[in-house]
């Protein structure tokens, strides 16, 4: 764990916004435990005054004292639990919309490195862990401080002796607590560690159903499964053979302490009723024994709160672990307004591009323009650049600066929200969520009338699609799109950016499970609505020898550029990938 110095700030950081409220909860504790403080103090003066004159009226009126103050600790009590959770609730809803909204400006190459479960176990488990600590926790620890100062002076104006020896035995109790807390912190993190792992697995499996099918994988993901659902079991059965070592172990130190009392308490009482003046009064004694049994419960609860409090600590680390990631793209410290007028020119210039953990450039020097209102392909060889291309576009990983400009602007110098909103791309991977159709669509432009959905469906070749569904553009779509072919995922993706209507238009293979006669029909309707300038990145040379010009990709370069009646005409990249693919498709045909 972090030093001691670390974890306060850390604390201070969290509850600086709720010190009001702290406040008025540590002011209503304290009221809380000076009526605990005065309460056996009145109990030692109404039985000290029992004599053989006393009236019903006498005892009548002490009850009624005694009630009235049970009555107001009470409602006390509850007015400090409420303002302290609600710190507590406070702080876990926003250290949570914190975490999400910290998530949501992370660029997705990081993300997909990370372990899904553990991002999801941080923004719940973790996130819940310091709820508890900032009020269960926090409200105890003071709760404890309190109690011993209001109550300790008490006992000692009462027989400081009979003090000492009830709480002779509470050092041991602090040492217990310090033996088991560091070991059981660790075996917390270890049992988060392996939960984590579980929500990994739960998801992958989930996610990838399909494919445990198909190879029969059933019996090696349950095996996979519960390897690590032991791990988890053995972590949280060790967690809790700790837990119930310890706190017994407090709970009956708490117990000797009060039975150390009652021994060396009926010799003073015996002393008095001898007319010893050092002798206990029973007022005296019985007071003695209700703050003793007040410091029980506070004190054996102690041992957990500490436990809470070191768990909490933990999963507020890992919480700011994420947190203190800053994200590697993000908005100019001065960005340039947008031109009013978009045209959607592309200029590529000298645009060199080396993955982190790679030792050659994925993109060499790439160089072309786009003028407004083309439709260029973008051709290659599987692992030639061309995703890296369109991902540098979208700026889903960063271009160097002034290597890619739209309409004459550094993209680099552009808000990213500006920019998504002049370039539509869309992936070979299409996204789709557990939403209708028609949001799926929409969701882009969520204010998009449905005519206009509509329209732009067509254009995607999706109109006869959605005829066939069940509810039509109200029909529910599964997670991921699960409930539609990939050429429909696919061109549902298409749509929603055609709704975009952005000047700039980056399909990254996003034609690959739509048929060659599908893609020249999307790309016609394209040509023919001349609304955006489009980036046509494609293996399927059929569908791309419609377009306006072609590009041709090789080692991370443009090594030829022209239409496709001309560069098939020319010994080079193209002519032998169109051969490749015309022996590829007629060997195709030939199985049928």
């Amino acid at each position: 764990m972090a030093p001691v110095g670390v974890q306060f700030r850390r604390l201070q950081r969290q509850l600086a916004p709720h010190g009001k409220r702290l406040a008025a909860g540590a002011v209503a504790l304290m009221v809380l435990n000076l009526i605990g403080a005065v309460l056996p103090l009145l109990v030692q003066d109404t039985i000290d005054r029992l004599a053989p004159g006393f009236t019903m009226e006498e005892l009548a009126g002490g009850a009624a004292r005694l009630l009235v103050l049970a009555t107001v600790m009470a409602v006390v009590r509850m007015i400090s639990r409420l303002l302290v959770f609600e710190v507590g609730i406070s702080v876990e809803t926003g250290l949570r919309q914190r975490l999400f909204d910290h998530l949501l400006v992370q660029e997705p190459g990081w993300l997909s490195r990370m372990r899904t479960g553990e991002l999801i176990t941080r923004a719940t488990y973790d996130v819940n862990n310091v709820r508890r600590m900032l009020g269960f926790a926090v409200l105890n620890l003071v709760n404890v401080v309190m109690v011993y100062g209001t109550q300790l002076p008490a006992m000692v104006s009462i027989d400081p002796g009979l003090t000492v020896a009830a709480l002779s035995l509470h050092p041991a109790m602090l040492l217990l607590v310090q033996l088991f807390g560091k070991r059981m912190a660790r075996l917390q993190r270890r049992q988060q560690e392996h939960l984590s792992e579980l929500s990994d697995l739960i998801q992958e499996d989930l996610s990838g159903i399909s494919a445990i099918k198909i190879y029969g994988q059933e019996a090696n993901e349950h095996e996979a499964f519960s390897v690590l659902n032991r791990h988890y079991r053995n972590a949280a059965l060790s967690l809790a053979k700790l837990r119930s070592t310890l706190f017994p172990a407090l709970e009956k130190i708490s117990n000797l302490s009060l039975l150390l009392l009652l021994a060396l308490g009926a010799g003073r009482l015996e002393a008095a009723a001898l007319g010893d003046p050092q002798g206990l009064s029973i007022g005296g004694f019985v007071a003695l024994l209700l703050y003793a049994e007040r410091l029980v419960f506070p004190t054996a609860l102690f041992g957990f709160t500490i436990n809470t409090f070191q768990v909490g600590q933990v999963s507020l680390e890992r919480v700011e672990e994420v947190l203190a990631r800053q994200p590697q793209i993000t908005d100019p410290a001065v960005a340039e307004p947008l031109e009013p007028q978009p045209a959607g020119r592309l200029q590529v210039q000298n645009l060199h591009y080396r993955y982190p953990d790679s030792r050659r450039e994925a993109l060499a020097g790439v160089n072309f323009t786009l003028q407004p209102g083309e439709l260029v392909a973008l051709v290659g060889a599987v692992g030639c650049g061309k995703s890296t291309v369109a991902r540098l576009l979208g700026r889903i990983i960063d271009p160097p600066e002034k290597s890619v400009f739209l309409d004459g602007q550094d993209i680099r110098q552009l808000r990213l929200d500006d920019l998504r909103s002049r370039i539509a791309l869309v992936p070979q991977e299409a996204y789709l969520f557990t939403a209708t159709m028609e949001d799926n669509l929409r969701y882009g432009q969520p204010d998009t009338e449905r005519q206009q959905v509509i329209h732009y469906a067509a254009a995607a070749q999706l109109s006869q699609d959605i005829e066939g569904f069940p509810r039509g553009l109200d029909t529910m779509v599964g997670e991921r799109g699960i409930t539609l072919s990939g050429g429909q995922r696919q061109r549902s993706a298409l749509a929603r950016a055609l709704l975009q209507q952005a000047p700039l238009l980056v399909l990254d293979d996003a034609l690959a499970s739509v048929d060659n006669a599908t893609a020249s029909g999307i790309l016609d309707n394209l040509r023919q609505h001349r609304q955006s300038t489009v980036l046509f990145i494609s293996h399927q040379l059929a569908a791309a020898a419609s377009c306006d010009r072609v590009l041709v990709m090789e080692a991370g370069r443009i090594v030829q550029s022209g239409r496709h009646q001309t560069l098939l005409h020319q010994s080079g990249p193209y002519q032998q990938l169109w051969h490749r693919q015309a022996v590829e498709t007629s060997w195709s045909r030939s199985l049928v």
